[in-house]
């Protein structure tokens, strides 16, 4: 499982270097995609699976399940960790969430996500002021 806030530097070259502890988990390779809230999302390969599967099971009539397929699979690409436990970020996804140097990597369970730090900065401040009203609207879901 992924979990934690992690800060680092994307080189020169779009590599990013993830934790050492996630690197067993991504051995056999991931997908590397567009995220939500302009972030990007880092699946192991069976994590993946499971969630194309369910994206592929959306109705094709309907114009938001072709827009979320289209977001999270047009956007994909298999990475695989370098000798130094680097990804390649591609030009396109560091455009789509404006990251040019420094980032956060944050461990969402099943995934990564990839943030420009300042976005995550102020997502994360804008989420813990809402921390008690976010908690109550969960009630409903048993939480």
């Amino acid at each position: 499982m992924f979990l934690g806030e992690y800060k680092h530097i994307i080189d020169e070259k779009g590599r990013v270097f993830i934790p050492t502890k996630f690197h067993p988990q991504l051995k056999n390779g991931a997908v590397l995609t567009r995220g939500l809230d302009n972030c990007l999302f880092l699946f192991p390969i069976k994590n993946w699976e499971v969630l194309a599967a369910k994206i592929k099971s959306l109705p094709l009539t309907q114009s938001n399940s072709r827009a979320f397929s289209r977001l999270m699979l047009a956007g994909a690409s298999e990475v695989k960790l370098d000798n130094q436990g680097r990804v390649l970020i591609t030009d396109f996804l560091k455009k789509y969430a404006n990251i040019e140097k420094n980032i956060v990597i944050v461990g969402m369970y099943d995934r990564l996500e990839i943030w420009e730090e300042s976005a995550w900065e102020t997502y994360k401040q804008q989420t813990e002021k809402n921390s008690n009203d976010i908690a109550e609207n969960l009630t409903n879901l048993g939480i």
